[in-house]
């Protein structure tokens, strides 16, 4: 396998066979040619055709050398056979490159690449795996200078000058593996997140399987029986709302135009067995701080387990289009009627056309402030004087307008019922898209 830092005795006999040589002993320095490049080359490759018959020990001395040197390498997910015989195949192509570099070039690279790749799949960290290839050079750029030195002292001499070739070497294929390593790595975080996203809809979206939930909760951390509530956001403050400390704990589910998210909800001590605690203290911490990008947010009730939670996904999808205006959050409870028609748009345009229809006949400004002075006094829970206080005139004024809806629709306000459409009326006014201009 190939290839620690090189051996600082390497450095040293280096650097002291170069003083031997151009030292005359008479305190005089001569200069000396370099020897000639095929000579050196010729020395290397018949050093390196030698290895080759010593692959097995030299394969012993690099596995001991690594798992010595390197614990993640002893540990559970590496198995030692396996090493061994990946170090052996390593260590042929790349003795053999030194042989005949063309015809070995690429299988070498190849097999860098594999095990780059096989490390980041068994999870080793990357600066292992590149302290294992240095130490693999190590060992191999040692037993040529032990080789050449036993058969010709003064052809280990030659080898110092390919030293730095020997070395690119070993740091090319350190390259090699480790961005095969990244994009290994790369690789499977993709297919993790995709696997998450798809797990994700699934439940969002009430397709799950109840034989996959198992793996869902292994891979998304939720419990099978939990309480959750679901979010449907929209708004330029998506992103935002995400990253925040609220968003960060919930499993998103990023749409167009609205993100999607599931909330574990977490009972404390006095919270009563609904869950509804839970929701709002959820919607709490998705509210947006002052001056935040504009969002909307649509929480559902809670429910139940995994499996609850495609019908919860269609309620916090209601309770978004309720939602008031935005950096608002909407919990579904608070808005049912809104939701009501919501999930009948078509009834909700009847409705407000026959509530509301004969006040199209006013000025445009005449009739918001009719249309606001109606929707006050029923926040005012029908009560004259609070509405005059809140809109900053007499009770009276409000009155009169009061009498004169009555006369225009021929609705009588006195009337449960009648006043029970003229708040739905106002609600659909706001809610739905499907309105008639000027209403």
């Amino acid at each position: 396998m190939p290839l620690s830092t090189r051996p600082r005795e390497v450095a040293t006999t280096t650097r002291d066979h170069r003083v031997d040589r151009n030292d005359r002993g008479d305190g005089r320095r001569e200069a000396t040619r370099p020897p000639d490049r095929a000579q050196t080359l010729l020395v290397l490759r018949r050093s390196a055709r030698l290895l080759l018959h010593r692959l097995p020990h030299l394969t012993d001395r690099v596995v001991a050398l690594v798992q010595d040197q390197e614990p993640s390498y002893r540990g559970p997910r590496v198995d030692t056979e396996a090493l061994w015989q990946e170090v052996h195949r390593s260590l042929r192509h790349n003795v053999g490159c030194l042989i005949d570099p063309r015809g070995m070039r690429e299988p070498a690279r190849r097999c860098s690449r594999r095990i780059g790749s096989d490390r980041a799949r068994q999870g080793l960290p990357l600066d292992a795996l590149q302290h294992a290839f240095r130490l693999g050079g190590g060992v191999v750029w040692e037993e040529l200078l032990e080789t050449a030195a036993r058969h010709d002292p003064e052809s280990m001499r030659l080898l110092v000058h390919v030293a730095g070739d020997v070395w690119n070497f070993v740091d090319e294929h350190c390259s090699l593996a480790a961005e095969a390593y990244r994009r290994a790595e790369r690789e499977m975080a993709w297919r993790r997140e995709n696997r998450i996203r798809l797990m994700t809809e699934a439940l969002l979206h009430g397709t799950v399987r109840v034989a996959d939930l198992p793996d869902v909760v292994e891979a998304l951390g939720l419990a099978e029986d939990g309480r959750y509530a679901v979010v449907a956001v929209s708004g330029p403050g998506r992103a935002a709302l995400r990253t925040g400390p609220a968003g960060a704990r919930l499993v998103w589910y990023p749409g167009d135009p609205v993100d999607l998210a599931i909330a574990p909800l977490e009972d404390e001590p006095g919270d009563p067995p609904d869950g509804e605690r839970g929701v709002e203290r959820l919607a709490r911490g998705l509210t947006p701080a002052p001056g935040a990008p504009p969002v909307r947010v649509g929480v559902s009730p809670p429910t139940r387990g995994l499996v609850a939670l495609g019908e919860a996904r269609a309620l916090a999808e209601k309770a978004l289009q309720t939602c008031p205006a935005d950096g608002e959050v909407a919990l579904l409870r608070d808005h049912l009627a809104a939701a009501l028609l919501v999930s009948s748009p078509d009834l909700g345009a009847v409705l407000t056309e026959r509530v509301l229809g004969p006040l199209r006949r006013l000025d445009p400004g005449d009739r918001e402030i009719l249309l606001d002075t109606l929707a006050t006094w029923l926040e005012c829970d029908a009560s004259a004087q609070r509405t005059g206080e809140r809109l900053s005139c007499h009770r009276n004024t409000v009155l009169n307008r009061l009498r004169r809806y009555e006369k225009l629709t021929g609705r009588s306000l006195g009337s449960p019922k009648e006043t029970a459409e003229l708040s739905l009326a106002l609600t659909a006014r706001r809610v739905l898209e499907g309105c008639r201009p000027g209403l």
